[in-house]
């Protein structure tokens, strides 16, 4: 990889941050260094406009932790930081012992990297820009607090709308995506496939698990943009009944990629002979055919059926002394799998 390339994508993102997100940032830090200015003239209010700026973040809960670790820090940094300025002075060897003593003092306790981070730069500003003005620690605090509130205030009040949409849409695509695959297991019990193939169809069914992640990833940040939301109220419903959803479709993952494996393994030439397959198969299409009435998917996409699927019962004759051993796990799964779908929601 070229080393300009790999310079460029050290500090660049692969998309913009959110004009929303980029706003809310310039109002909290503008408004901290008007307000902040304004309740405790004299020194410049860094600390505040600072604060401000780190905590407003992409949903009210993340800005609820930054605020948090930023006051913590502050308040340990410049407590540390005066103590030591005023103890020993401008000596040269305090800075760095200050630094040293922030750092052990956040290990020892076991501070978030934030935490730490935060507290050693106060150490060091504290030290650097005023420790022997009297009051400057607790007005750096203060300050910071200011700041800090100012910075929530405006994330709470320009909170952004919960991303329900992009969690449903990965949730659908993991549903419609798990219908597909039992419609290429059922294909299998119909009809010769080669060793190729079957490896295939194996590779593509275990996709599955990178779009499972895909979706838990979304649901979590729909999840962590509720808390502080004002909008909260109006998603929480749709998205317990996504999580729900979810936890069916994880758990179905398992048993697909379990009985594509098995075919692949264990499958014979003349599967598609053998008594038990046009049930096995017929079960399979009918389960993807209700994993798709699960999901948001348009009309055209369920295929029409005039009885519920899953409802007519499974009639498997006995399997020839080959295949038992198979068809026996396929029917395992395939009884979970139907669990799965038509537990109540």
């Amino acid at each position: 990889m070229p080393v300009s390339f790999r310079f460029a994508s050290a500090v660049r993102a692969d998309r913009r941050l959110p004009l929303v997100l980029l706003s809310k940032a310039a109002l909290a830090t503008v408004a901290a260094w008007v307000i902040t200015g304004a309740i405790l003239p004299g020194s410049p209010p860094v600390f505040a406009s600072i604060a401000a700026l780190l905590i407003v973040q992409p949903s009210a809960n993340q800005s609820a932790t930054k605020a948090v670790e930023r006051s913590v820090g502050v308040t340990a940094g410049v407590a540390i930081g005066s103590s030591l300025g005023l103890a020993f002075g401008t000596q040269p060897w305090v800075v760095p012992a200050a630094i040293v003593t922030a750092l052990l003092f956040a290990w020892i306790l076991r501070m978030t990297p934030g935490v730490s981070n935060q507290t050693v730069i106060s150490a060091i500003l504290v030290l650097a820009l005023g420790v022997s003005t009297p009051g400057y620690a607790g007005a750096r605090i203060v300050e910071t607090i200011i700041g800090a509130l100012i910075g929530l205030t405006v994330s709470v009040a320009l909170a952004p709308t919960v991303p329900v949409a992009e969690a449903r849409e990965r949730v659908d695509a993991l549903g419609l995506e798990i219908a597909a695959t039992l419609d290429r297991l059922a294909e299998a019990f119909e009809n010769k496939h080669s060793a190729q193939e079957l490896e295939g169809m194996l590779l593509t069914a275990r996709l599955l698990r990178p779009m499972r992640e895909a979706a838990t990833t979304a649901m979590k940040a729909a999840t962590d943009a509720l808390t502080l939301n004002p909008r909260a109220p109006r998603y929480r419903d749709q998205l317990a009944q996504l999580q729900d959803l979810l936890e069916r479709f994880s758990g179905i993952v398992i048993q697909v990629i379990g009985m594509t494996r098995a075919v692949r393994d264990h499958g014979p030439d003349d599967l598609a002979r053998e008594p038990a397959s046009p049930a096995i198969a017929e079960q399979l299409r009918r389960a993807a055919h209700d994993l798709r009435l699960l999901t948001s998917a348009p009309d055209d996409m369920v295929a029409p059926d005039e009885e519920p699927a899953l409802t007519r019962p499974l009639q498997i004759q006995t399997p020839s002394s080959g295949n038992w051993a198979l068809i026996g796990s396929i029917l395992v799964d395939l009884r979970r799998v139907h669990q799965a779908i038509t537990d109540p929601l």
